[in-house]
């Protein structure tokens, strides 16, 4: 124990001995010895009470133990904490509660070791060590608020700010910086460098990621992030000392569906976001959050807004679903959603001119053309982007009307709807990392869904898993092998022929995906009675693993399918004589009579208005509550984050006030009362945030006569950028498909 600690205790006591009933008042100072500061066994004992209360891990975080008696124990600050084998001192630290400051780690990135602010000190080090590097050991004694960590870390903290500019009052990573808020903890209250900062000349990576890289601290998250999740190597670190900078090796642009998280990886202003530059700050905007349907992931989101109107997606945090990824048309497609939108009822004139009517009018208009049409000729078309709610409603008002023809598009016309099995991702999206071999028929995630393939890439890094591929010439960003471009390879394989059956053969948890592009094909049945075979005879489905799945192209496709969206006719179009089209625009009405009355229900002006005789505005998914179904089988909701647009009303709304009108009113006038009537239905639809599996499998489908034909597999994505109504009407999408095509 020091002199100065010493003492001040025999002060103490003597003062509660020699005490005096005056008014004369003691004023004690401590005394501490320059060494008991260096001295950190000393100024911790200091410190350390006995009998401490337990600690919740930083963020709420759990700790998995994934074998109890690997279990060690360390001490944070005096406090025992357990933690599995193998984690870091940093994450030992984290699941006491204590948050390292830091700007290089990142959980679901490689360890780097080279921003150095995350040192700490350990019992029997002669130095601070960087706790993201180093490896909790038995007994371990950490101490993180010492004065050496601090003195350290403010070292660290003045060479970052040496080079970086003061750029705050016009850089948009102000207010969520994690160099401002760190500078402020662990920072000094003045610079003592006095020569000229240095430059870097910035990079020119696209249209959605702007680069200030002056303000680079070199922590390499985005090289890393970059190499390791998107599967490019576009970025890496050149030069070395005081040139080192970070950039395209030769001049090109970042190529990846994911380069827009690099935005929310970078710990400065150094990546921003482009279309969001000097938009609004941070605190402006109101958050709301909601999850995306531009695809049939659901990747969980948070729209932020101002006013009435959309300025940013940023992701939200689902280990089962996106972890905390977006894709790029998820990210940026929102400026679509204040282009070509439609404000008011209109009505096609003789003149073929749209002019606006009232609801009344429209309705009554709509309703009238209605009762004179046949029930069997009266078919609806639910769009990509349509919610159960909806569906439900436009079932309902057309089975009342005496018609059962509707569908959802991209499900075609006969969907094998019988067995849930058959049309969702049964292994579910977060299940895929326990694979050891996939077998992707008729699909490319990478542009069908960008996050699931994050996940296929994410395991094959992993796991060595080997990937086979049945279709078109496809761009991957994993190894896999080519093995044929039509369903004859997938007889190959069920016959046991084919080189890649043997591996197949040999997988623990093997995986099977099938595209729903191959619902629009007329030898589907056959296809997957082929994967189907290829399932038995691999044991993809057992009761401890089902390994067969269907990747879905839509937000709306599993929600239809579970409502039963299924047309009587396969020829209902043709002789149809009253289309609705829900927000339906890549339908094709090719076939379609010309004295056909369409009505058009919609947000954007987009395909399915050059058709239309009547339409009917409706509110986009960021504008009402709404019911969402994911490939994986989750229902998620949607949330109202802006109002809605001009004299626009929710999907279900405008249905159940045509009903009414038409003089068939539907028997519900909430979204509370339309949920009960889906809970007689699909009652899964409503147990939100939660992956209901299939109940049967597909072994109960009869067989199938039907024989595979020798037409190839086509893409059925063609442009990743638009493919919906919103990216479509987007001018950052249009800018990124232009430079796709070059």
């Amino acid at each position: 124990m020091g002199l100065g600690l010493l003492a001040s205790r025999t002060l103490r006591s003597s003062s509660r001995i020699f005490h005096n009933n005056g008014p004369t008042t003691h004023f004690l100072r401590t005394i501490t010895s320059t060494p008991d500061l260096n001295n950190a066994d000393a100024s911790a004992s200091a410190v350390q009470q006995p009998d401490l209360p337990p600690r919740n891990p930083v963020g709420g975080a759990r700790v998995h133990f994934p074998n109890p008696e690997d279990a060690i124990e360390v001490f944070v600050d005096g406090y025992p904490v357990k933690i599995p084998k193998g984690m870091t001192v940093l994450q030992a630290c984290e699941v006491a509660g204590v948050d390292i400051p830091r700007f290089c780690y990142h959980s679901r990135l490689s360890i780097a070791g080279n921003c150095r602010m995350c040192l700490v000190e350990v019992e029997k080090s002669p130095k601070p060590v960087a706790s993201c590097a180093m490896p909790a050991l038995p007994g371990m004694k950490i101490k993180t608020d010492t004065p050496i960590a601090k003195k350290a870390r403010e070292g660290v903290m003045e060479f970052l700010l040496m080079n970086h500019p003061l750029d705050c009052p016009i850089c948009d990573q102000g207010g969520e910086c994690d160099l401002q808020d760190q500078s402020m903890a662990f920072g000094s209250d003045r610079g003592r460098f006095t020569e000229m900062k240095r430059s870097v000349v910035d990079k020119n990576l696209g249209p959605l990621v702007k680069t200030v890289m002056t303000r680079c601290i070199q922590c390499t998250r985005c090289v890393r992030f970059a190499s390791e999740v998107a599967g490019v190597e576009d970025l890496g670190m050149l030069g070395r000392g005081s040139g080192e900078e970070i950039g395209t090796y030769v001049e090109k642009l970042m190529t990846s569906e994911l380069s827009g998280n690099v935005i929310d990886i970078c710990p400065v202003g150094a990546l921003t976001s482009k279309p969001f530059a000097f938009k609004a700050r941070n605190w402006e905007l109101k958050g709301t959050e909601s999850i995306d349907v531009t695809d049939a992931v659901g990747s969980n989101i948070r729209i932020d807004s101002r006013g009435p109107e959309v300025m940013r997606v940023v992701p939200r945090l689902n280990e089962d679903i996106n972890e905390e990824w977006i894709s790029d048309k998820t990210r940026f497609f929102y400026d679509g959603l204040k282009r070509q939108r439609l404000n008011d009822p209109m009505l096609r004139g003789p003149d073929g001119r749209f002019k606006a009517v009232t609801w009344r009018d429209a309705l009554a208009i709509v309703a009238e053309v209605m009762h004179q049409i046949k029930p069997e000729e009266i078919v609806g078309v639910a769009g990509k982007l349509s919610d159960a709610e909806s569906m439900m409603a436009l079932k309902d008002l057309l089975n009342k009307m005496g018609s059962n023809n509707i569908f959802c598009e991209g499900n075609g016309m006969h969907p094998n709807a019988d067995l849930r099995s058959g049309y969702i991702m049964n292994t579910g999206i977060s299940g895929l990392e326990k694979a050891d071999a996939f077998l992707l028929v008729g699909t490319q995630p990478r542009v069908e869904a960008a996050m699931v393939n994050a996940r296929i890439r994410k395991t094959v890094k992993a796991t060595n898993a080997k990937v086979g591929y049945v279709g078109p010439a496809a761009d991957f960003n994993y190894d896999h092998r080519h093995l044929g471009t039509d369903p004859k390879t997938l007889v190959e394989i069920a016959e046991g022929r084919h080189p890649f059956s043997s591996a197949l053969k040999n997988a623990k948890n093997p995986v099977i995906i099938v595209g729903a592009g191959v619902f629009e094909r007329e030898d589907k049945d056959a296809v997957f009675a082929a994967v189907e075979t290829i399932g038995k005879n691999n044991n993809v489905v057992r009761p401890d693993w089902n390994g067969l799945n269907v990747l879905l192209l839509n937000g709306a496709q599993a929600a239809a399918l579970d409502l039963g969206l299924v047309p009587e006719s396969d020829k209902c179009i043709e002789s149809a004589k009253f289309v609705y089209l829900m927000g339906a625009d890549d339908v094709s009405l090719d076939k379609l009579p010309d004295d056909a009355f369409v009505v058009y229900q919609g947000h954007h002006g987009d395909r399915g208005v050059y058709r239309a005789n009547v339409i009917l505005p409706a509110s986009a998914f960021t504008e009402k509550e709404g019911i969402y179904e994911n490939t994986e089988g989750c229902a998620q909701i949607t949330l109202p984050a802006v109002p809605t647009v001009g004299d626009a009303r929710d999907d279900w709304k405008i249905i159940r006030a045509l009903s009414e009108v038409a003089g068939v009113g539907l028997p519900y006038d909430s979204l509370g009362a339309i949920r009960s009537r889906i809970r007689t239905v699909a009652p899964n639809l409503l147990e939100l945030d939660e992956r209901q599996p299939a109940t049967f499998s597909t072994s109960l489908r009869p067989e199938v006569s039907q024989k595979v034909s020798e037409t190839p597999f086509t893409p059925a994505v063609e442009n990743f950028y638009m493919t919906d109504a919103i990216t479509r009407a987007s001018k950052i999408m249009a800018q990124c498909s232009a430079l796709l095509r070059k």
